[in-house]
């Protein structure tokens, strides 16, 4: 990971413990602000991924899975984004299920990375059983609003706090010569 990419690491981690200590303090706006804060970081990286795709992408192998992963991540962000109005237990089920696939992916990662030998899938494998237990306890506690807003604030600032730990991980540089 370059300097940059650290930086902003961190940058994205303190914004969502503070927007996760906002929710903590007012519930009965947390699940809108849960929704606003899960489509701009999907319309952000969906845009993320097109423009690289236009930029550099489209020439390489496998880019058009980079531009159709870049238009379904863009199109999921719009879609979070208009679900400000509906009944807020259908809020709460997306966001579920939405963390749950995240959780579901995260594992299938660490596990990938345990078969290649690498040292952190621990982490990863611990982090995806975490946001799946998370994701279990909110669908149990779905008729309560603020306990699914607690549960889910406690989900995202564990995840900050993993992200900052990787952000300061040492990691491979590998050179080709």
């Amino acid at each position: 990971m370059t300097r940059m990419q650290k930086i902003r690491s961190i940058f994205v981690a303190i914004v969502t413990i503070l927007a996760s200590i906002y929710m903590i303090v007012e519930p009965d706006d947390g699940l809108i602000t849960m929704a606003l804060i899960l489509s701009i970081a999907l319309v952000a990286m969906g845009l993320k991924y097109l423009t690289y795709y236009f930029t550099m992408a489209r020439h390489m192998v496998g880019g058009k899975g980079i531009l159709f992963y870049g238009l379904i991540v863009f199109d999921f962000g719009l879609f979070t984004l208009s679900l400000s109005d509906i009944p807020k237990l259908y809020l709460v089920l997306y966001l579920v299920v939405i963390n749950g696939f995240s959780a579901a992916v995260t594992i299938l990662r660490g596990l990938d990375a345990k078969k290649m030998h690498s040292a952190s899938w621990r982490l990863s494998i611990s982090h995806g059983i975490l946001n799946l237990a998370l994701a279990f306890f909110c669908i149990i506690f779905v008729r309560s609003t603020s306990v699914v807003v607690y549960v889910y604030c406690f989900g995202l600032i564990y995840s900050s706090i993993i992200r900052i730990i990787s952000a300061f991980r040492k990691t491979a540089v590998v050179y080709i010569q």
